[in-house]
């Protein structure tokens, strides 16, 4: 059994109101006991074994996985590596903070989450060892060594799916694990953890709402590009399994007159549509079927976090559409401190750092030796995160407890709140 940690009264902070720390995490209404763990986000104790969604991402190599206030930047001179914390237990950070475009913005602004959350934690027996890959997986490989030379537990990141073969070989050599930030699922391994809002997540989690509502027959809708194969995969395997049929099945490349057609015709037999695509596309999408004769309002529409978009609120066409996504409730209140600290918004990926950083924290105050050892990272009732729960697989790949999201013209509303546990 794992001893309870407070990590709001190890911050010194004063104590919140059940209700209060709750609303944090975004998990409603928990126990007593339970909420007075919390706060921050993270928590350890037993049985729950936590650790101290504009949110799900597309796949790092098919579209930004980034977003936020912070300016594009051309590349910089790479930056010299820090150490922040003075604690025996040292983590290597590996982030692209010299990279251009909206990649390094991103990666100072994770540099920062990392931080806070060390910042958050009274005397944490930690010390970070922050390095900057340059976006390129000759980088990362060269950043991770550096960090095992100098002593390094464990390495989080890095960010780019193209990255974390050649960090993981570095790691691996020295039986230290890996918790990366990329959303390719294809670069999970065993000790090569992924720390990111995976597709597959939300298929899952919207699907299985979808039959808890009884809808049963589904059509879908998806784009022809990488993203699209990640979520058919998951898509086909989610819907049996929760003992729903396929309908109709289309993908759609620059031309989606042709699949919405035939996804139009067929939309009689279907009582929900599910279309996975980025904001301005799911628009186009919602739009093309209505011009192809599709009645939109007869069926329940379904989306992943990418739905999480402005251009979405704003469609007629996908009012009451649901979506799969982390509660928002937990990043406005990490928002609100990063905010007070650095005077900017963080980018949305920025919590992924936080908590990479504050579950090392964590781990090394209660855990011991076995500390990053795989069966506590593989705990399977999971760690608390700022965007509710989520567990490490065996293979590498996380599953999250996901809200699900109601379109409305105002934004997005609570349909069903996250889950207070995994299931087996």
């Amino acid at each position: 059994m794992v001893g309870a940690f407070d990590p709001m009264a190890e911050a010194g902070k004063p104590s919140m109101s059940d209700a209060g720390m709750s609303e944090v995490l975004g998990f409603g209404t928990l126990s007593s006991r339970a909420t007075r763990r919390t706060a921050l986000g993270l928590i350890l104790g037993a049985p729950l074994l936590g650790a101290c969604s504009s949110v799900q991402q597309t796949l790092s190599q098919f579209s930004s996985p980034f977003s936020g206030s912070q300016p594009a930047t051309a590349p910089g001179a790479p930056q010299q590596p820090v150490s922040v914390g003075s604690g025996q237990v040292k983590v290597g950070l590996i982030l692209p903070l010299s990279a251009g475009g909206n990649a390094g913005a991103a990666a100072q602004s994770m540099k920062n989450a990392g931080e806070l959350a060390l910042s958050e934690f009274l005397n944490p027996n930690l010390q970070l060892l922050i390095k900057d890959d340059a976006g390129s997986a000759q980088g990362a490989q060269q950043s991770a060594q550096q960090a095992i030379d100098e002593g390094a537990e464990l390495i989080l990141g890095p960010l780019f799916a193209s990255s974390v073969p050649a960090t993981a070989q570095a790691a691996r050599s020295k039986g230290i694990s890996v918790i990366a930030f990329s959303t390719d699922s294809s670069v999970a391994n065993r000790g090569v953890y992924l720390l990111s809002f995976l597709p597959e997540s939300d298929v899952n989690r919207i699907v299985e709402y979808a039959a808890s509502i009884g809808k049963r027959s589904f059509a879908a809708m998806l784009p022809e590009n990488a993203y699209g194969n990640v979520v058919e995969a998951a898509f086909k395997q989610a819907v049996p399994k929760r003992g729903g049929r396929i309908v109709a099945f289309e993908k759609y490349g620059a031309d989606r007159t042709a699949a919405a057609r035939n996804v139009a015709q067929a939309l009689g037999q279907a009582d929900a549509l599910f279309l996975a695509d980025d904001g301005d596309a799911v628009v186009a999408v919602a739009d093309t079927l209505a011009a192809a004769g599709a009645n939109l309002a007869n069926v329940q529409l379904l989306g992943t976090g990418l739905w999480d978009n402005p251009r979405v609120f704003a469609s007629s066409r996908l009012q009451g559409g649901l979506f799969a996504a982390p509660d928002p409730t937990g990043f406005k209140s990490f928002a609100r401190r990063y905010h007070a600290k650095y005077g900017s918004e963080p980018v949305r990926t920025a919590t992924l750092s936080y908590d990479a950083v504050a579950l090392t924290a964590a781990l090394s105050r209660t855990q011991g030796g076995q500390r990053f050892a795989a069966d506590v990272l593989q705990n399977p009732s999971g760690f608390a995160g700022i965007d509710g729960l989520f567990r490490f697989r065996a293979d590498g790949t996380n599953e999250r407890g996901l809200a699900v999201m109601r379109v409305a013209s105002g934004g997005a509303q609570i349909a069903a709140a996250s889950p207070k546990s995994f299931g087996a």
